[in-house]
Order: structure tokens, then C-alpha cells, then sequence
């Protein structure tokens, strides 16, 4: 069984812990957690008995086949120094932040290195999760890391120079579909006077719909809305006028979020500055 430790238990750390205990990926046992502030991870040890909250950093990596680091891209170095005396050659680290790079890990750690991206998704044990890995990195381990995976998520390797924009697509689009979604309901209920909770359920049960007609289902984005779309009806009416609002937008979304990470990425190249 695979021994697995998590440095960081916050939004998505804790939420990869509980996600692979419940879908049964990983049994308690197999799990050591550490988080700057203890109480946060003994939390977590005690929600699921098991689970080991230890102490320091450097515990939760040390002997452990596979290292998660869910801590902010300005925490890492600070992190990694802690570690690095006791990394093994042959563990895999694996960090869930995309402004941090694999050269960066691959420099200061005497490891292998991996990147994951999870999503939201995962938590209800679905959505995608984005693989890249590093030169060092074994076809075992891959294997692996993309098993334990499978059972929260489909996970999909990409390339490195992608990852923002595949991070917006599977990791930041749950958040733009709801702030859309919230948006969709606040304007039924000023209009109409449709009470929120039960637009709220016609709203979210329409957005599970689509989505497994969009996957389980096969239907593309572009199928989907000619096979509702009726030509001079009134989804055609509306779409028109979406059309015509949302000219852009999207594109201008992607430059901000692309703009953001490079604003990171320097920050990160910068604390990752100092020489051995």
C-alpha cells in the first residue's frame, strides 16, 4: 500500500485527503498530514481516525512513497528547505500549484517531481485532474500517482506551458460556471419574483444535466444548443442578446488569469532565487 503524506490541509489539501479516503483510494492509515498551523491537521486526524498529524514538515515527507505540497507558491521554498535532507532519491514530490515550476522542484529537491492540478470536481469524486511530471520521473510512478487519481477524477496529462490555461478550463471553471450560475438565478428572482431556493435547484439540477450530456452522453457544446435551440424561438431570442453581451469576455478572463500567473511565476523564480 502506498504511504502518502500531505504538507498543507487547507481548501485543497484537506479536500484531496477526504476525497481519496472516501472514494476508498486510501485507507486512513497510509496517511501522514502536517499544516503550519497543527490544529488544522490534528482536525483533520480526527475526523478521520487513521489519519497521523504530525509535527513538522520534514516528518510528513520523510519515508513516505509520495509527498503532496498544498501550500501557497510564496511558501514553498521555505517548505522545501525544510524537507530536502529528508527527501530520498526515489520518493515523488508532488506539488498542486501551478506558478511553481518543475525546474524549480527539480533544482532544489534530489527527487522525483511531479505537478498536479486538482479542481473542486474532485471532492464530489469527478471533474478532471492535470498531470505533468518531471525528467526524473519512473513509468511506475506515474502509474501510481495516476491510480490513486482515477478515483477522484479522470486524470490528464498535459504539457507544462498549458498549464494555466487548462487550470482555467478544469480548476478555475467550476468557480466562473457557479459565479455565472449566481448570476442566471439573482437576475430570475429580480425579474420574476421565483423564490431563490427553488431557482436555485432548477438552476443547479439543469447544470448537472448538461454536464453528463456533455460527457457521459457524447453531445458537444455546439450539438447541445442546436438540438435546444429552435430557430426564431425564444432560446434563440436570448442567445442572440448572450452573443452579443459576452463578445470577449471570455477572452479578456483568460489574459487576466494569464497576467496573474506570470505575476506569480516571478515572485516564485524570485524566492527560488538564492543559490545552494
Amino acid at each position: 500500500m502506498v504511504n502518502v503524506g500531505f504538507i498543507g490541509t487547507g481548501s485543497m489539501g484537506g479536500m484531496l485527503v477526504e476525497a481519496f479516503i472516501r472514494s476508498g483510494a486510501l485507507p486512513p492509515e497510509c496517511i501522514a498530514v502536517a499544516n503550519r498551523t497543527p490544529a488544522k491537521a490534528e482536525r483533520l486526524a480526527l475526523r478521520y481516525p487513521g489519519v497521523r498529524a504530525v509535527r513538522s514538515n520534514a516528518e510528513a515527507a520523510a519515508g513516505r512513497d509520495l509527498v503532496f505540497l498544498c501550500v501557497k507558491p510564496l511558501d514553498f521554498k521555505p517548505v522545501i528547505d525544510e524537507i530536502r535532507a529528508s527527501v530520498q532519491p526515489e520518493q515523488l514530490i508532488v506539488s498542486i500549484t501551478s506558478p511553481v515550476l518543475l525546474a524549480h522542484l527539480e533544482e532544489w529537491l534530489p527527487c522525483r517531481v511531479a505537478k498536479v492540478i486538482p479542481s473542486i470536481t474532485n471532492m464530489a469524486l469527478s471533474g478532471v485532474t492535470l498531470c505533468i511530471y518531471g525528467s526524473r520521473i519512473e513509468p511506475e510512478q506515474m502509474a501510481m500517482l495516476e491510480g490513486l487519481l482515477s478515483h477522484i477524477s479522470q486524470p490528464i496529462r498535459i504539457d507544462e506551458k498549458y498549464t494555466r490555461v487548462v487550470s482555467d478550463l478544469s480548476s478555475c471553471g467550476p468557480a466562473f460556471m457557479a459565479f455565472v450560475l449566481q448570476r442566471f438565478v439573482d437576475a430570475a428572482v429580480e425579474e420574476t419574483g421565483i423564490g431563490r431556493e427553488e431557482a436555485e435547484r432548477l438552476a443547479a439540477g439543469m447544470l448537472l444535466g448538461t454536464g453528463r450530456l456533455l460527457t457521459a452522453e457524447g453531445l458537444s457544446a455546439e450539438e447541445l444548443i442546436r438540438r435546444v435551440c429552435v430557430p426564431g424561438g425564444i432560446t434563440a431570442a436570448a442567445l442572440k442578446q448572450l452573443d452579443s453581451e459576452l463578445d470577449g469576455v471570455f477572452n479578456r478572463l483568460i489574459r487576466t488569469t494569464h497576467a496573474k500567473f506570470r505575476e506569480d511565476l516571478a515572485k516564485v523564480d524570485q524566492s527560488f532565487a538564492v543559490k545552494h
